[in-house]
């Protein structure tokens, strides 16, 4: 997309401003953002997560840059290597084009590579997996309190072979 300004350069500043309910984007580039006294608040400010990338990184490749091709984002033109110097990623798009790499990176950081964390427990809307025991006590509970009893008996008797077969 092409500044709103001066229609030469790459809009890379992106502005909203919602008034009234009305919402309003413009996108400029740097230098046009620039002379509107738009800037961004990290511009200037030292980033340690590319120091803590590149160690990372030299860690886990110690091989020649021969051995390993350069990889570039499709969608914005970073390369790899440019994302260890900044420390920030250009699109998107560059969580696919790096992900080889990060792979290994992640698995020294997180100990995987995969984000297994905790289900959301807010929202009825959804439900939620839950195991077969619970689902049991849960309903065995709801019943007993709406004086449901022969269903109580029943989810009780489930709930007894169920825990019988472990």
């Amino acid at each position: 997309m092409l500044c709103q300004e001066c229609n030469n350069r790459e809009a890379t500043v992106h502005l909203t401003q919602i008034v009234n309910n009305e919402k309003m984007v413009i996108s400029l580039c740097k230098e046009c953002a620039a002379k509107k006294g738009f800037h961004s608040p990290l511009d200037n400010v030292p980033f340690p997560l590319s120091e803590i990338l590149s160690g990372l990184i030299q860690q886990s490749f110690p091989q020649s840059k021969e051995a390993m091709p350069e990889l570039e984002c499709p969608g914005c033109g970073l390369t790899f290597e440019g994302f260890i110097r900044h420390g920030r990623f250009g699109c998107g798009e560059c969580y696919k084009a790096f992900r080889p790499r990060l792979e290994v990176i992640m698995r020294k950081i997180h100990g995987s590579s995969l984000h297994k964390g905790k289900l959301p427990t807010s929202g009825t809307d959804r439900m939620l997996p839950i195991k077969e025991e619970e689902r049991l006590e849960n309903e065995l509970q709801k019943a007993i309190e709406g004086e449901e009893f022969e269903r109580a008996a029943d989810l009780r008797d489930k709930l007894t072979a169920l825990k019988g077969h472990r």
